[in-house]
């Protein structure tokens, strides 16, 4: 290969144009309809969605789009899945099971609902929960498991809505990276009980921050309606309030971009699909190097390949692929989610540790989450609109620190 020297080492870097990215307008697709959108909003001086339009609308749109009963908007994507926890109504010390891999907006609704999270290990290639670890996990205190579609690629969600159904317990799925993945005729979000999915800034569609929820459940849809709402039934005329719950509603501007997104979904989709298989292809004889397994229902969110020691250090392609100009991230999280301090030391409300005051979270928990974040699982960037040349560039990288790094390793 010409031009083998590594940046890193004073070479030259297989590009220095910055790839486009979710963190500006080079990797969004924001335009005229998001622009009309907001400026209809604003002039209608309506800006509540209490008692506007824009955020019923949405409701509808979305659940016509993955063909669900119902769908309720909120606020972020941390805040779909503390509805979604809600409508489980956990008692105080209940389990609920999840992923050490994934934002701690996956973990921090169960505590703040008192329950305790419960980590099940992963996959040791996709990241994502398994049927059998969750089933080991499983006790007579379990009310729920939250399964992450990590990356974008679907977990063995039908598996584990049987294994739930077999234990009388709820399913949700955390679909934040995942929209419109397939799972057989259907997409993710649809297998559990309830599908939550995010708007925060790099999501497949964005609009800064905002979440939804879907179920095919009335009583499910109810109860996170009120909980985003302060627990008032406004359909009832009376000014009351029926639970604890907080004020997790959507604005009319998020709902009004979120629309115009909507239309272009598909779209992102394909084109980060197109993307993605472009790269694989191009990286499909390196030894060591693992592309994203992908059985047409990858929707590459990111793009995370496995490194084993055969291919070198993954800190080392981390710090060589960015001086490449492809930026990428050894480990995608510091720890796991069961070893930040809020978890593993308690640090919840005062001095009390409460709900986590009678469990422990201690190293080599979940091995396999363990090793991919410590040494094996390296995560680049991906991008609706990477051309094939991007898509190129981003390959040559990836063979250009191969060929260094594996070297070294042997």
């Amino acid at each position: 290969m010409e031009n083998s020297q590594l940046a890193r080492d004073g070479g030259t870097p297989v590009r220095t144009d910055p790839l486009p990215s979710v963190m500006n307008a080079s990797g969004r697709r924001f335009g005229d309809d998001e622009i009309k959108a907001v400026e209809r909003v604003l002039r209608s001086g309506m800006l509540s969605a209490t008692w506007g339009t824009e955020v019923p609308a949405l409701e509808l749109e979305f659940a016509s789009l993955l063909g669900a009963g119902h769908a309720v908007a909120c606020s972020s994507g941390t805040a779909a899945l503390h509805l979604a926890i809600a409508a489980v109504n956990p008692d105080p010390g209940d389990e609920i099971i999840t992923t050490p891999i994934s934002d701690m907006g996956t973990v921090f609704p169960i505590m703040m609902q008192n329950a305790v999270p419960v980590f099940a290990d992963v996959d040791p290639i996709t990241g994502n929960l398994t049927p059998e670890t969750v089933a080991a996990a499983i006790t007579p205190r379990t009310k729920a498991v939250i399964v992450v579609h990590l990356f974008g690629k679907p977990a063995a969600v039908r598996e584990l809505r049987e294994l739930c159904d077999q234990h009388g317990i709820l399913l949700i799925e955390d679909c934040a990276q995942a929209y419109l993945a397939p799972v057989g005729d259907t997409f993710v979000g649809r297998i559990g009980h309830i599908g939550c999915f995010s708007l925060q800034q790099t999501k497949h569609i964005s609009a800064g921050d905002g979440g939804l929820t879907v179920t095919d459940d009335a009583q499910h849809a109810r109860r996170m309606r009120l909980f985003a709402d302060k627990g008032w039934p406004r359909d009832t005329d009376e000014r009351t309030y029926l639970f604890l719950a907080l004020n997790y509603r959507m604005t009319e501007l998020v709902a009004s971009v979120t629309r115009a997104q909507l239309n272009r979904l598909r779209g992102v989709v394909q084109d980060r699909r197109t993307a993605a298989l472009r790269a694989t292809a191009g990286i499909a004889d390196l030894v060591g190097v693992t592309a994203p397994p992908d059985g047409q229902d990858h929707v590459y969110w990111q793009y995370p390949l496995i490194i084993s020691e055969a291919a070198g250090d993954m800190r080392e392609w981390a710090a060589a692929l960015t001086a490449e100009g492809v930026p990428a991230n050894g480990g995608y999280l510091t720890s796991p989610l069961y070893a930040a301090p809020a978890v593993r030391e308690r640090i919840t409300y005062g001095r009390s540790g409460f709900p986590l005051q009678d469990v422990s979270y201690p190293a080599g928990l979940c091995p396999n989450a363990e090793e991919l974040i410590d040494r094996k699982l390296l995560v680049l960037g991906w991008n609706e609109n990477y051309s094939e040349s991007d898509v190129d560039d981003i390959v040559t990288a990836i063979r250009k620190v191969h060929q260094a790094l594996s070297r070294k390793a042997s």
